[in-house]
């Protein structure tokens, strides 16, 4: 009880305070002119300004473990930066309360010269630790890193992946108060990957700040407390994995707004969201506040995130078991039919039927779409319904699963999110035996006895199958 509460009072102890910091970068079209300016020739300006960050601010507490999301150019790694120090801002503050162990890129310190061993002094020499420390941390690194007698000779001969494996078992074992980790988890083979993920639960366990940044959406769900979403230098939103997660995927699609004045609350609201969409159709398409869907029981979620240029609305949906009886409780080892019917409102060529199934915190288990299956590449018309259904076998384990579905397709080489509903009922898989992981491999299992001849071939089974 008393350890529970030394807990809860650490984390309002903030690690990380990030105060309306922006990060401007100066473009030129080409390289004289960068030259030109510097010299003051010329009177005219010839650079753009380019905001990588503007007015971001983040309060992230201590023994908080916190992800920052957003696509390409979206300033993640700039705000790492500025935290560590490799960069300094434009304007605004930072301050950090703790050692700071930094997964940015890896190896950068490196001399390519110097043999493992060497580098490893290097590191940690310039991390701050003393030669007494860096010989205590040895043998850990070493064994971390598992690159065998390679630590001996020059990096410069090392392949890519012995050189990020030592880079990372570095970094990793320093015993840091904070750990900033960018795109670094996925380095080496499958095998080190699921070392550097022990790892990486080991220093949440030991109430680490931790400050993640990734594309792997499943690592930031299962890990991250709260989520950071960035796009083009401006914070979207902070919030529950889940919830940002989701705020993301519309993003990704070009569905949210940027804010037009800074006390503006929300930039991701439906209202706004409708009224792009409208625009990008030029007035286009049905766009209605509710969607019409109906839905069998009392597993509807009211809270569901749904989206979309509403060219193609989901009107109903609902599961069946294997008898054809509408039902929201599947059992474990049984055929299911989710049903979808889909109303178009305008010619949408070649649309995407899809559904997915994520756990309670928000990770994608699985999910598949008409274009995969290669069921349906056909035009629809406006005025056309289309009844759509997938029949599968339920192997996921028993529990508690969100089922979210959508319409998208291409239009020429756009990617376009008719409607999407995401989280829309709650499915209950039903189960008398749960296996490891997120699904069922259904093994057969077979037990003998047996012995083995005294030449080591093996004797002849007894028992029954």
């Amino acid at each position: 009880m008393e350890e529970n509460l030394i807990k809860v009072q650490e984390v309002d102890v903030p690690a990380i305070e990030v105060k309306d910091v922006v990060k401007i970068y100066k473009l030129y079209d080409k390289p004289k002119d960068r030259l030109k300016e510097a010299f003051g020739l010329g009177r005219k300006q010839v650079h753009k300004l380019h905001y990588a960050l503007n007015g971001i601010s983040m309060n992230i507490s201590r023994g908080e473990t916190v992800g920052i999301i957003g696509t390409n150019g979206s300033g993640k790694s700039t705000i790492l930066k500025i935290i560590t120090g490799v960069l300094h801002p434009t304007s605004g503050e930072v301050h950090v309360d703790g050692r700071i162990s930094a997964l940015l890129e890896l190896g950068a310190g490196f001399n390519q010269e110097y043999n493992g061993i060497d580098n490893v002094y290097l590191n940690g020499t310039m991390m701050g630790f003393s030669e007494k420390e860096i010989d205590s941390k040895l043998p850990e690194i070493l064994e971390f890193a598992d690159i065998g007698d390679y630590v001996f000779q020059p990096v410069k001969t090392y392949s890519s992946g012995m050189f990020v494996r030592l880079a990372f078992a570095v970094a990793i074992n320093i015993e840091p108060e904070i750990l900033i980790v960018d795109e670094a988890l996925s380095v080496g083979d499958v095998f080190f990957q699921a070392k550097c993920y022990h790892k990486f639960e080991e220093f949440k366990r030991l109430g680490k700040t931790i400050v993640f940044v990734s594309h792997d959406l499943s690592s930031i769900s299962k890990y991250c407390d709260r989520v950071f979403l960035l796009n083009k230098g401006i914070l979207l939103g902070v919030g529950t994995p889940k919830v940002m997660i989701d705020a993301y995927k519309r993003v990704l699609v070009g569905q949210y707004e940027l804010p037009i004045q800074e006390e503006k609350d929300s930039i991701l609201n439906d209202g706004e969201l409708r009224e792009a969409a409208e625009r990008s159709l030029g007035g286009k398409g049905r766009m209605t506040s509710d969607s019409g869907k109906k839905v069998a029981g009392s597993a509807e979620n009211p809270d569901l995130l749904e989206y979309g240029t509403k060219q193609a609305v989901i009107e109903e949906y609902y599961l069946t078991d294997d008898r054809g009886v509408r039902t929201t409780a599947v059992i474990k080892g049984s055929e299911f039919t989710l049903h979808m019917r889909v109303r178009f409102y305008d010619h949408v060529p070649a649309p995407i039927f899809a559904f997915s199934f994520k756990n309670v915190i928000g990770t994608e288990i699985t999910g598949t779409n008409s274009m995969i299956e290669k069921a349906f590449l056909e035009c629809a018309e406006s005025g056309q319904v289309k009844d759509i259904t997938f029949t599968q076998r339920m192997s996921l384990q028993g529990g508690e699963y969100l089922l979210s579905m959508g319409v998208t397709g291409y239009n020429k080489d756009t990617f376009e999110v008719y409607h999407r509903l995401y989280d829309a009922l709650d499915i209950t898989v039903v189960s008398d035996k749960n296996t490891v992981g997120y699904y069922d491999m259904d093994s057969r299992v077979i037990v003998t006895d047996g012995t083995t001849a005294s030449d080591g071939s093996e004797s002849r089974m007894n028992g029954k199958v």
